[in-house]
């Protein structure tokens, strides 16, 4: 993270993961186990950022365009869908379930989790989008990604 006029802002582009032209592009190549031991490392902590809830208490999270970024350099051959989006019958929230599938030389397996977001929250982003985010680095942490977040403190 960087300091701007005081505030800590996001990474510089140095510090996100750019794709590497060695890694490969179409085709799978690599066993499942392989892919889950990239993807069970430590994420650095310049990636992470820190949210503050309504209640005071941080949150540390990564952000899904970083999410997104660390999926294609160690699992190329993932692919992601929204599997259903669902209004709460109060119409105050909205939840959003996220399917990620990982695709390796002797299996294929997949992972799905939930995000849901309040509908009059501020903040960027509609609230689909908010509940998909979520889900999706839901989902990517199902197979190792940034779990290490859940359990700093245990």
């Amino acid at each position: 993270m960087r300091e701007r006029q005081g505030k800590v802002v996001g990474p510089s582009a140095s510090e996100i993961p750019e794709q590497d032209d060695d890694v490969p592009t179409s085709g799978i190549t690599r066993p499942l186990s392989e892919v889950l031991k990239e993807l069970n490392k430590k994420v650095p902590d310049s990636l992470v950022r820190v949210r503050t809830e309504a209640d005071g208490f941080p949150v540390k999270y990564i952000p899904w365009h970083i999410v997104n970024r660390i999926m294609n350099l160690h699992a190329p051959e993932w692919s992601g869908e929204v599997r259903s989006i669902t209004y709460s019958a109060d119409g105050k929230s909205v939840s959003v379930v996220y399917r990620v599938t990982l695709y390796g030389t002797d299996a294929e397996i997949y992972r799905e989790s939930t995000g849901t977001a309040l509908i009059n929250e501020v903040g960027y982003g509609d609230p689909v989008q908010k509940a998909e985010a979520m889900a999706f680095r839901r989902a990517c942490a199902r197979f190792g990604l940034g779990l290490h977040l859940y359990h700093e403190e245990l």
